[in-house]
């Protein structure tokens, strides 16, 4: 046992907030810190109208509340005013490291992070978390004077990067598809033997894929494949049914994502680091369609998962109803084919990432 682990209680402060890609590895590895250390003290640093304000209180942790400092991907007008928003993000930062008696502050990167990173400098340790190969510049800039820094895949460009996977929630990494399918099946009112393809495209949805994979559904339909799809709080989907055959359930946003992952034979979604690393873990085959905006790390995630022959991949401008029914129908009437993809999917896996980084965090707190 780690010094780290048999010590003083640390309090350990997580900044990843915006988006579930970064609040949900934070939340695990706070999980994970209090697992090793049930007397630690775990506080998140998010912003006023990041996804935190509903995902960390549910979760049990106090959510302490800075300005955000949108970073701009070219030079533009906003740019110039950053140094401002910066230091006012810096100074009300700092005051909570300073009140919560912070003994290390663990980044993931985005618009918390950077004020987070310049707070701590030279007063309390940095442990940098990146999931995606092309990091971002706020964790480019925390990595330079970070203690540790860890990454979710081999070849990310940061100083000292350690290889350590993505942290999840002990409910995904634990999940007994087999042993919870039926459950599942009934719980989302699926036919309990179909092949069934579950699809979401996001939090939010994703319309290119909403689009296509409705446009299959009789396609999917007499091949005999149920479907789950999330289609995102703020669209609609209309979709035909057709009777006899198994059910095509659309929902609106999916709270139970053990739940959805064991009901699953095949997943279509985008290809997020998150994503990526919660399909793999639980084995399932997937057909990745990456977000066509930003610096293309959606794909570059997607690419370890579809060179080991675990899923396929689709542009976004290529997703038809006609390209759904050719790459999944096949695929999802093939028992054998199915093995083998969810195979090479666990492959890939680092189930263990949460409780490696939060060694790594206890002992950058010793």
């Amino acid at each position: 046992m780690s010094k780290a682990v048999s010590g003083r209680a640390p309090t350990v402060v997580v900044a990843g907030g915006g988006t579930a890609g970064h609040i949900e590895p934070a939340m695990a590895l706070a999980d994970a810190v209090k697992r090793l250390r049930p007397d630690a003290t775990v506080v998140a640093l998010g912003t006023p109208k990041g996804l935190e304000n509903e995902l960390i209180p549910r979760r049990g942790y106090p959510l302490e509340l800075i300005p955000p400092v949108p970073l701009p991907r070219k030079p533009t007008a906003d740019l110039l005013r950053l140094p401002l928003k910066v230091r006012d993000s810096v100074k009300q930062a700092r005051a909570v490291l300073d009140r919560v008696g912070a003994d290390v502050v663990v980044g993931f990167g985005g618009y918390v992070s950077l004020p987070a990173y310049f707070a701590a400098r030279g007063r309390v340790p940095i442990v940098v978390h990146e999931a995606n190969q092309s990091p971002g510049l706020a964790n480019r800039v925390g990595a330079r004077f970070a203690a540790r820094v860890a990454v979710a895949v081999p070849g990310t460009p940061l100083p000292g990067a350690e290889v350590i996977g993505i942290p999840l929630r002990r409910s995904i990494t634990s999940l007994d598809r087999a042993a919870l399918r039926a459950e599942a099946r009934k719980h989302f009112d699926l036919d309990p033997d179909a092949p069934t393809l579950l699809v979401f495209g996001g939090s939010q949805g994703a319309r290119s894929i909403n689009n296509a994979v409705s446009g299959a559904a009789k396609d999917l339909a007499d091949a005999g494949i149920g479907v789950l799809h999330a289609h995102g709080p703020k669209n609609t989907l209309a979709v035909q049914e057709f009777p006899g055959r198994p059910s095509y359930v659309p929902v609106p946003y999916l709270e139970r994502m053990d739940l959805a992952y064991a009901a699953a034979d095949m997943v279509l979604c985008r290809s997020g680091a998150m994503t990526v690393a919660e399909v793999s873990a639980v084995g399932l085959p997937a057909v990745f369609v990456p977000l066509p905006i930003g610096n293309g790390e959606q794909a570059t995630n997607a690419k370890p998962a579809v060179d080991a022959g675990a899923a396929l991949l689709v542009p976004d401008a290529e997703l038809t109803p006609a390209k759904v029914a050719e790459l999944v129908v096949p695929r999802l009437t093939d028992p054998a084919e199915l093995a083998k993809m969810g195979a090479a999917a666990v492959g890939m896996g680092h189930r263990e990432a949460d409780e490696v980084l939060a060694r790594i965090v206890l002992e950058v707190a010793e």
